[in-house]
Parts: structure tokens; C-alpha cells; sequence
């Protein structure tokens, strides 16, 4: 099901940032087929042939409840249920907006590069913290991140780019934290059904663990990663706040922007009714492939992944690794790979102050190319 899979003539943003004749593990999209369910339910609408304005169907609320309580043993009020039919970087956009217009915004760092572009572009006041390593992967500095009584705490949860689970009390500290100022924790959960098998817990659903800060919490998830079709970009939000569902709708309204939208609930509902076969047949190909990228890389990879198709990578080691000469400065080391390797990764510095040095890596492709991949950044004879 996952092998064998060809992009090239598709429009493929991920292959065409990498260049033709190159292995892309940049962009994070998968290269490996979608359900056939989605597939279906398009095919389906398009011999129909009606494709004008579309009703928010109530009926995709308690798919998402359904699919909670199924999958994370989380019960989800479907009242909470926005059905968005934009991406998540647009919808945290908007809930900055919503939320404390003007108010200060805070973030780690090495984080998801979407939180401080958005913060720029709307000329919020945001601080970047650093996150804190330890033997066991990345921390959060909790203290550092109640400056100054923030209006928005943004967190990528699962940990994008390492694909580590946060800890349920470091989620439910954060939300405690928003809380207390009066502010709201957004949690883009976008990679959280993509967790392990053998991840050993739960991915922390931010409104389950939050507990009586629950209402100052926003979980923002999509097909999209899950089932790999941010090509037709959703998401939904699960907003307890009746008063912060009324206000994103108002600011979303202000942009011409409503929920609901045609192929947008169309893959969703299809996704959530029909995809958790696939889904769990992808999460052992993704174990596998996770596991044949660690023991390629070895000490390259500086935090092993719990979920998602992520993998954060030490650049001085692994430029040892790919028998580079010692001292590639990191701004060059993916320059190298690219050019010389014809393997194109994630720079680190995509990923705020304290990703610079390392690299990202994409390892949801089919095992054959993965295994070419790994050959040509190790130079092994053969993996």
C-alpha cells in the first residue's frame, strides 16, 4: 500500500522545492497515498457535477467528537467543533485576532517557523524562548514563558520538528499559565493522530488535559497531515469558549471566510468515517521507517520521534555522518547534501534562534527511497 509511489507531474510543492533527480524530505507532506475513501467521496461529488455553495454540515461536529473519543479516549462536546475550510496557519492567524488583539505572544523555539511569521506579519510583540534539553529530548521552560502575561501561548504539540509528545503536565501547565493571564494556549495538534504505537503514552489533547483552564484552551488538528491532503486545505478547532467561538466566527466573516466549505468537509468526512484502517496501516509504515532512518543516522538524530514523520537532526553530526570535512557551517551543511547528496532537507533556521545548527528531515516516503535517501547522506554501500 505504502511502496512505490510517484509525484513527479502532480504540481508536487515538496518535489519541486527539491529540484528534479532529488529525494525531497523537506516540505511536510507524505509521499505515500492517500485512503481510497477520500478518493471516493471527490471522485463521487465530481461525476454529480454540482459544485456551488455549500452548507457547514453539523453532521462533520460529532464525526470529530466520534473520532476523539475513538482514537484518543477523549469525549469532545460537538458544540466545541469549528469546521474550517482554511489551513492551520490560517486559522491561528485569525484567532490572533480573535483572541487579545495586540497582546503579547509567546513561543519555544526550536518551534514551527509558522509562529513568529504570523507574529511579524501582524506586528504582534512576541517572544521566541528557548527550549530546554535534557537526556530524554526537549523541556518546557515553564517560567519563561509568563512573560509579560501573554494574551496567546502558541505550542506545536506534537513537537514539530523532533515529533516528541509533550508531557500532559507541561500542556496542562501552559494552559494554567494562559489562564492566569486572562490569555489563551493555542495548541496545533495537526501531527497528534500520528502518533506511535510504541510511543509509550497518550499524545496530550490540550482541552482533555487542561483541566479548569479547559476554556482557555484552543486544539487545532487536520486531516491534513493525518491523511495527507493539505492540498485541499482544513482544519477544525475544538473551542470550549462559546464567547471565543462568536468572536473568531465575527473576525472570520470580516475576511469573507465561513465554516463549512464543499471538497474541504467533503475529504474530512470522508477522512474521519472511513480512514482509520489506513491510518493504523500508516502508522506501522511509519514505524518502520522511523526505525530505519534512527539506525542509519545514529547519533545524528538528536530526539527519537514519538509521532508524526518528523525527525530534528544534529547538523555537525551529521555531516560526520555523511563523511563531510569537520567545520561545515551549519548555514551551509544543507547546501552540501542538496548539491553534492541530491538530498534535500528542512534548514534549521526555518525553525527559530535555537534551531540554528540543525536540520529536518521528512522520512514518510516509501521504504525503498527512504533507504536510497539514507545511502546517499551516509555514502553506505547498502542499507
Amino acid at each position: 500500500m505504502f511502496e512505490a509511489f510517484d509525484r513527479s507531474g502532480t504540481g508536487s510543492s515538496k518535489w519541486a522545492r527539491a529540484g528534479a533527480g532529488r529525494i525531497a524530505l523537506g516540505l511536510a507532506d507524505m509521499d505515500l497515498p492517500g485512503p481510497p475513501a477520500i478518493g471516493a467521496a471527490l471522485a463521487a461529488r465530481a461525476r454529480h457535477g454540482a459544485f456551488g455553495y455549500t452548507v457547514c454540515d453539523p453532521g462533520g461536529r460529532r464525526l470529530v467528537a466520534d473520532w476523539y473519543r475513538r482514537r484518543h479516549a477523549v469525549e469532545i462536546d460537538p458544540d466545541w467543533v469549528m469546521l474550517l475550510p482554511f489551513g492551520p496557519r490560517t486559522a491561528v492567524r485569525l484567532l490572533l485576532e480573535a483572541a487579545a488583539p495586540g497582546s503579547p505572544v509567546v513561543f519555544g523555539s526550536p518551534e514551527w517557523g509558522g509562529f513568529g511569521q504570523l507574529c511579524r506579519a501582524a506586528g504582534l510583540p512576541h517572544r521566541e524562548v528557548p527550549f530546554v534539553r535534557d537526556a530524554e529530548g526537549y523541556r518546557l521552560p515553564l517560567a519563561e514563558f509568563a512573560w509579560p502575561r501573554p494574551g496567546v501561548v502558541l505550542v506545536s504539540s506534537p513537537h514539530n520538528p523532533s515529533g516528541q509528545l509533550w508531557r500532559h503536565s507541561e500542556i496542562r501547565a501552559l494552559a494554567e499559565l494562559a489562564a492566569e493571564s486572562g490569555g489563551l494556549l493555542v495548541s496545533d495538534e495537526v501531527h497528534g493522530d500520528l502518533t506511535h504505537p510504541d510511543a509509550g503514552t497518550r499524545h496530550p489533547v490540550a482541552v482533555a488535559v487542561a483541566g479548569a483552564a479547559a476554556r482557555h484552551t484552543v486544539t487545532l488538528n487536520s486531516v491534513g497531515k493525518t491523511f495527507n491532503t493539505s492540498g485541499i486545505p482544513s482544519c477544525f478547532a475544538l473551542v470550549p469558549d462559546e464567547g471565543l467561538r462568536e468572536r473568531l466566527t465575527a473576525v472570520m466573516a470580516g475576511h469573507g471566510l465561513w465554516e463549512g466549505g464543499l471538497l474541504e468537509q467533503l475529504v474530512q468526512q470522508a477522512a474521519l468515517a472511513e480512514g482509520e484502517a489506513w491510518l493504523d496501516g500508516l502508522l506501522d509504515h511509519l514505524t518502520a521507517a522511523r526505525e530505519l532512518a534512527v539506525a542509519a543516522l545514529g547519533g545524528a538524530v538528536s530526539v527519537r520521534p514519538q509521532a508524526s514523520y518528523l525527525m530534528w537532526l544534529d547538523g555537525a553530526a551529521l555531516g560526520r555522518a555523511a563523511g563531510l570535512e569537520a567545520g561545515v557551517p551549519p548555514e551551509r551543511l544543507r547546501e552540501r547534501l542538496l548539491t553534492e547528496r541530491d538530498v534535500e532537507l528542512s534548514d534549521g533556521s526555518e525553525f527559530g534562534r535555537a534551531g540554528h545548527g540543525g536540520l529536518r528531515m521528512n522520512y514518510a516516503l516509501p521504504l525503498n527511497r527512504l533507504r536510497l535517501a539514507l545511502t546517499r547522506l551516509t555514502c553506505a554501500e547498502r542499507l
